[in-house]
């Protein structure tokens, strides 16, 4: 966009790694987006407020109000935005936190996590993605599906998380293929996806068995020169399939839509389909801001 604006309010994703934000219209348009690799993981709580100017002070001219949701909100965040209990609605105006800030300019609010007591589980984000869902696909019942470095897969029903798990089926395969014996054979490009498949049916049908199939990959590779994207191929099927066979009572008979990328989506509805269950898919970023858009101020910018 070009020339000058003045956005209603701003959108921010605070991550781990990373931050992203977006001046949006009143109309629920969004006028500009920006982001940066200053996560949660890389600040401390003094210096959310630097990062978040680094990136949106062109667009603080109007104080426009800023609507956060993420890891901004962890006890290591910015400010700790206590976790709310479910079964609730993934969203709540009312426990929306105010972070300190120095700058006249800035109204931040951040949105608090869910967490759920047995099993033990928590997400941050998430349920921003999966309150966006619900407008996007209003009346939704059944199950979402967000797949990522922890995956989570949340039943909801009558516009609230009925129950959620997490795996942390991208965390490991960070780790087995980047820093386990297992990355000497996933060095390079390339996929199988009739690899894929196989393993995931595989972990399916004898999730007992994983951790020797995991090196078995190591052993092909040593004696049967097993190709590197044939092996990624395999391990990734292994995990995902060992996470569908552990999220087995969440899927089966239910409803399901996947929030996150295309690729990873893609994996995920592949794997479901092998199983009869087609899955429909939704862009994070699309979640995210429907989400957001819901605990927005229904005000115009004002004028400082």
């Amino acid at each position: 966009m070009t020339g000058p604006f003045q956005p209603a309010w701003i959108a921010v994703d605070w991550g781990t790694s990373n931050l992203r934000a977006w001046a949006m219209a009143a109309d629920g348009c969004v006028l500009a987006e920006t982001g940066s690799d200053e996560g949660m993981g890389r600040l401390t709580p003094g210096e959310f407020e630097p990062a978040l100017l680094r990136l949106i002070s062109p667009w603080l001219e109007g104080r426009p109000p800023v609507v956060a949701c993420g890891m901004v909100g962890a006890r290591q965040g910015w400010r700790e935005a206590p976790y709310r209990k479910v079964p609730c609605a993934p969203l709540d105006p009312a426990a929306m936190i105010l972070a300190p800030t120095t700058d006249p300019r800035l109204h931040v609010s951040i949105a608090p996590g869910l967490m759920q007591a047995r099993p033990a589980d928590v997400m941050r984000g998430e349920e921003t993605q999966i309150a966006g869902a619900l407008r996007l696909m209003p009346d939704y019942d059944g199950v979402i599906c967000l797949p990522g470095t922890h995956s989570k897969w949340a039943h909801v029903s009558a516009g609230e998380v009925v129950s959620f798990q997490t795996f942390m089926t991208g965390e490991i395969f960070a780790l087995l293929s980047e820093a386990s014996v297992l990355r000497h054979g996933m060095q390079g490009g390339g996929w199988d996806e009739e690899a894929f498949d196989s393993s995931v049916s595989d972990a399916l049908s004898r999730p007992e068995r994983l951790a020797a199939r995991l090196f078995s990959l190591r052993a092909e590779g040593l004696v049967a020169e097993l190709a590197p994207g044939t092996a990624r191929a395999r391990l990734s099927g292994l995990l995902i399939g060992a996470e569908l066979a552990a999220a087995r009572p969440y899927w089966l008979g239910q409803r399901v839509t996947l929030i996150g990328s295309a690729a990873l989506a893609a994996a995920y509805a592949r794997a479901l389909a092998v199983q009869g269950v087609e899955a429909a898919h939704l862009a994070a970023a699309d979640c995210t801001l429907a989400g957001l858009a819901a605990l927005a101020p229904r005000t115009e910018a004002t004028s400082p």
